[in-house]
């Protein structure tokens, strides 16, 4: 997306993401996919901004390979259950 105006692009998968991450209780890697100018995560991301240096580092510490990767289906379900 480099040179590319793709403001909201990723909304809707950053947030299949961040859901699961947030029901699963793992640290939110969404937290690593910022904006150019701001430095942070978009808006629309569930994240505490307040907290966002210190969930950023979670996700580094995170040992990221005793989690099995979430299917299509458990990310879907993940954000469907939070768009009630």
């Amino acid at each position: 997306m480099y040179g590319k105006d793709a403001a909201g692009v990723l909304a809707a998968i950053l947030g299949h993401i961040a859901f699961y991450c947030e029901d699963h209780n793992i640290p939110p890697l969404t937290t690593l996919v910022v904006g150019k100018g701001p430095g942070k995560p978009g808006d629309r991301i569930p994240l505490d901004p307040a907290k966002f240096d210190e969930e950023r580092e979670k996700v580094y510490r995170h040992n990221w390979y005793d989690i099995y990767p979430p299917s299509e289906v458990d990310l879907a379900a993940a954000y469907k259950a939070h768009q009630k």
